[in-house]
């Protein structure tokens, strides 16, 4: 199937969502997810539809396909782009409806009920324009959206006065004012929501860099002589050479071929410290030179850089729906029609309980319909959700969904590997010993047995090793392989069998177990090897704020008991496990999910079984490539500083959701019985409503200064 990726503009509340997600369901696509703040659409298109097809039944539902084959010629033109120029329009003709309520103005002329007509029928038709459109497709497909409300209440008050202007009785219909402000007032609280709700997203937006921007090519002519001219960063293929000078930014990404700078990378790490490079480093699209100059060849470009892959998954992540959404999508599904229902009944009880005026009961049933905003419920979640992804986005952590946020908040132990986890991974050869009454073992040969055997291996410790030793006579193994948790098995030509084994490999054939690679020859010891492993600078101080936290600290590693329990000693770290295979791994997380809710950091391919297994897994993002497809958290700044963030944000983001929840539910249930005892006024209303979705999104904006832990 193919992947559909499209921009839907005009959608404003999880109703629109829905509407759009059942029309597409029904026409047979599968996962459907739709980001209505960020206007995001994607799904699986069946076998046999025509993409246009659809494009034009979601225009049809009142909103804009943005497919990205069009230009901006074949945009639709409307006389009003926003709810501002909407509002600003409206209020021209709805501002002399209220000045009555100005002590002493002269307005005998405006109580004429057909200047009154003349003055609300411009607002009325914009109104409708954009409201009862709304209203009226969605109504067609099954989902009322929050705009019916608007629509019914202005089309109530708008028809009871034109009946009473068309009778000649208008001094007791006169309800023109309240059509008028109830449309306009809406198109200002609109307008300030869009405007909260953009805000909002601002922590994603700096991550995009602008298409239009240039970069130095490196060309070559016959003569082999180098010039540079500049091109759009967007004309850039893979293979292409660039030249980067101080302040500029990197185009896309690249490996450096010549030079030496400082790079701020603070755009995806969230560091502000330049980062060092050199020849064969890495380059991040969007980074910035600090100082100095690099040439490099481009590597990736468009869709496949690292900024393109993390908005990719921010954006899915956003998409995604925690549980807690899920129940406020359903109440906000059936809340149109609950309304209507309550506003009918305020009329009704009004006029006969209440032994109140039909005009009087009819201005009580339509500020109920005004002041009832389905929208706090649909906005109180992805509101948080959107500005929680973005600021961990914009400190580098990435959440690959949703879920894993509202997760954290349960999070009661941490796990940890050790090696390129806790400490840097850079190991170095410290020490070895080849025993000397073996016959025909020196060191050189110990030392050509090692790097025979280690060259097959990934593990950051063999790598040091074949690194160090490497020599041109290696050997020529018959047959060579892996075995995971435990090291390197190979057997020559002669059919002897050679191990480069941790300790736990050893078969009780040797004691000590202090050391970190051994070496064995048919079962007998040759010999061993140490190496150090600096622990990351930033480990301590993390460990140090879980531990603050009340979060427990487990280390749990395939290296040797005394490395672990130095490690674990030096860190202040409450258990720690050694020796532990992959399977092992598997069943201690199994065993400590049955406790506590646990999440497991780790950065090796032997970790990634206990990362899928942890309640949420944590890779960093110089991990092996199956752990970051294990882990449902990745961190960007090679290490762990910004754990407590990622814990920190997971927690706060789900308690920014429930505040938001409470404050729509309270506002509603609050509002609703005021408005039917006629204590708010329909206009009124219609601006308290905007507000309240004002409020969500400030609430939600707070998520970017609190402090997390």
């Amino acid at each position: 199937m193919e992947k559909v990726n499209w921009k839907v503009a005009g959608m404003s509340c999880t109703n629109c969502a829905l509407t759009v997600n059942k029309y597409l369901t029904g026409k047979g696509m599968q996962d459907v997810q739709i980001n209505f703040m960020g206007g995001d659409l994607s799904f699986d298109l069946a076998d046999g539809t025509n993409k246009k097809e659809l494009a034009k039944g979601i225009e049809g539902l009142g909103y804009h396909v943005i497919t990205g084959e069009e230009t901006d010629q074949q945009k639709p033109r409307k006389l009003f782009q926003n709810h501002f120029q909407r509002f600003l329009f409206c209020i021209v003709f709805t501002a002399p409806l209220l000045l009555h309520m100005i002590p002493g103005m002269p307005i005998h002329f405006l109580m004429n009920p057909y200047v009154q007509l003349g003055l609300t029928i411009p607002v009325f038709i914009v109104g409708m324009d954009f409201f009862g459109r709304s209203a009226w497709h969605s109504l067609l497909k099954g989902i009322p959206n929050m705009n019916v409300l608007i629509t019914i209440g202005a089309i109530a008050a708008f028809g009871y006065s034109l009946y009473g202007t068309i009778i000649g009785d208008a001094a007791n219909y006169m309800f023109y004012e309240t059509a008028a402000s109830i449309l306009t007032l809406v198109f200002l609280g609109n307008w300030m929501e869009d405007k909260s709700v953009e805000t909002t997203q601002t922590a994603l937006k700096k991550l995009v860099v602008s298409k239009k921007q240039m970069a130095n090519m490196i060309a070559y002519d016959d003569q082999h002589q180098e010039h540079i001219f500049p091109v759009e960063t967007g004309t850039l293929k893979v293979g292409d050479l660039v030249l980067i000078g101080n302040g500029e930014a990197v185009p896309m990404d690249c490996k450096v071929l010549w030079g030496d700078a400082s790079v701020d990378e603070s755009i995806i790490t969230g560091e502000s410290t330049p980062v060092e490079k050199k020849m064969h480093d890495m380059l991040i699209g969007g980074s910035i030179v600090s100082s100095g100059t690099l040439k490099a060849y481009i590597t990736a470009v468009g869709e496949n850089t690292v900024l393109a892959n993390i908005l990719k998954l921010v954006k899915a992540a956003q998409t995604d729906k925690p549980p807690i959404q899920q129940l406020a999508d359903r109440i906000s599904a059936i809340f149109v029609p609950a309304v209507i229902s309550l506003a009918i009944l305020t009329i009704l009880g009004n006029y006969f309980i209440g032994n109140l005026p039909f005009s009087e009961s009819l201005l009580r049933g339509i500020a109920v319909l005004v002041i009832s905003c389905p929208c706090a419920m649909g906005l109180a979640t992805p509101a948080a959700i959107a500005v929680g992804l973005g600021r961990a986005a914009r400190n580098g952590v990435l959440f690959k969904n949703a879920k894993s946020l509202e997760i954290f908040k349960q999070i009661k132990q941490v796990v940890f590997d050790k090696t390129g986890t806790l400490t840097t991974g850079q190991f170095s050869v410290a020490g070895f010993k080849a025993i000397e009454n073996i016959a025909d073992n020196d060191e050189s040969q110990f030392k050509r047995i090692a790097f025979s055997l280690e060259k097959y291996s990934n593990h950051p410790i063999a790598k040091s090793i074949s690194k160090a030793w490497k020599v041109k006579e290696d050997i020529r193994w018959a047959k060579v392989e892996e075995i995971k948790g435990l090291g390197m098995r190979a057997i020559d030509k002669s059919g002897n069998e050679y191990q480069a084994v941790s300790f736990k490999g050893l078969s009780n054939i040797h004691h000590d177990h202090s050391h970190n690679v051994y070496i064995t020859r048919n079962g007998e010891l040759l010999g061993w090897i140490d190496v150090v492993d600096e622990i990351r600078p930033e480990a301590a101080e993390v460990i140090e704020q879980l531990r603050a936290a009340g979060i427990r600290t487990i280390l749990l590693s395939g290296d040797g008991k005394a490395k672990c329990e130095q490690v674990a000693n030096t860190l202040h770290i409450d258990e720690w496990l050694a020796e532990q295979s992959p399977e092992e791994k598997l069943e201690a997380i199994a065993n400590f999910n049955k406790h506590e809710p646990t999440a497991m950091v780790g950065d090796g391919i032997n970790d990634a079984p206990a990362l899928a297994k942890a309640t949420v897994g944590i890779s960093l993002s110089d991990a092996s490539h199956i752990a970051m497809q294990s882990a449902q958290v990745v961190l960007m700044n090679h290490g762990l500083k910004n754990l407590p963030l990622a814990l920190g944000l997971g927690k706060h983001t789900y308690r920014t959701i429930q505040e938001n929840l409470f404050w729509a539910l309270i506002y509603n249930i609050v509002a609703i019985p005021v408005a039917a005892l006629g204590y708010l006024s329909p206009g009124f209303g219609a601006l308290v409503m905007g507000l309240s979705d004002v409020v969500l999104a400030i609430n939600s904006i707070r998520l970017n200064y609190k402090k997390l832990m």
